[in-house]
């Protein structure tokens, strides 16, 4: 047991060093790290809350959260290698599942989306998101309701998800779309991006949308144009006898039956 736990404690340290270039050593990750703190604490209140001492759990995560400022409920589940970089001010509610490897931000929220509760029968509904291994959540980000985000995922900063997100996705904006999606499902081949959002241009698609609409509108105009010019030859070249003309037409069909 006490083996078991000084593993998992090592993978969660190594883990740590991997994500972070600014860690320098073990030591300096158990004494300074207040995301790594707050995951040992997050254990140590997850036991007390699955034998059922519910009071001890929470309090035991309250003490964490004014320790480290990272707020984890004692009855969500959090794999192995969670990584919690900075971590001030993030929120993880009580039933919020965390797969392996994952990576989250400070100012993150998986948060619920139905507050009331009617009777006990209902405490333990499912409210909060689940992510799968492997997934990055960028600084800010929000994660409402009780949807999956699947392997591989990114969601970058500050974004706000309130939809299932595909494996693999990059979801950006408010709310979030998805700009991109790799076909890399696999934890080990996987690159890490920091705060869940990759280097480079990034397509917006609101922008693409408009630019897809001011091309139609300018196809459109053409086509009007090439319609308009097209009527002005056609009345042009078929114009309607005048009055005048038509007496004249007349005058000339009798004079010629006189010869």
């Amino acid at each position: 047991m006490g083996e078991a736990m000084f593993k998992s404690l090592r993978a969660e340290i190594d883990a740590t060093m991997q994500r972070d270039p600014a860690a320098r050593s073990r030591i300096e990750v158990v004494l300074c790290y207040p995301g790594f703190q707050a995951i040992i604490l997050y254990r140590l209140a997850s036991a007390c809350w699955r034998r059922r001492w519910f009071l001890l759990g929470r309090w035991i995560s309250a003490v964490g959260r004014v320790l480290t400022g990272v707020e984890i409920h004692p009855g969500a589940t959090i794999g192995r290698r969670f990584f919690i970089d900075h971590g001030m001010g993030v929120v993880i509610g009580e039933t919020a599942e965390i797969g392996d490897d994952v990576t989250l931000y400070q100012g993150v929220t998986l948060g619920g989306t139905s507050p009331s509760v009617d009777s006990d029968s209902q405490r333990n509904v499912k409210r909060h998101p689940t992510l799968k291994d492997n997934v990055i959540v960028g600084s800010g980000a929000q994660i409402l309701g009780p949807f999956t985000v699947g392997r591989c995922a990114r969601i970058g900063a500050n974004a706000v998800v309130t939809k299932e997100v595909p494996e693999g996705a990059t979801i950006v904006g408010i709310p979030g779309r998805a700009v991109q999606t790799s076909r890399t499902f696999d934890s080990a081949a996987a690159p890490f991006v920091a705060y869940g959002t990759p280097t480079g241009n990034i397509p917006d698609p609101i922008a693409r949308a408009l630019e897809g609409l001011l091309d139609e509108v300018q196809s459109l105009r053409a086509r009007v144009n090439e319609l308009e010019s097209r009527g002005g030859e056609s009345s042009t070249g078929n114009a309607l006898p005048v009055e005048g003309d038509e007496r004249d037409a007349a005058k000339a069909e009798q004079t010629d039956g006189k010869c």
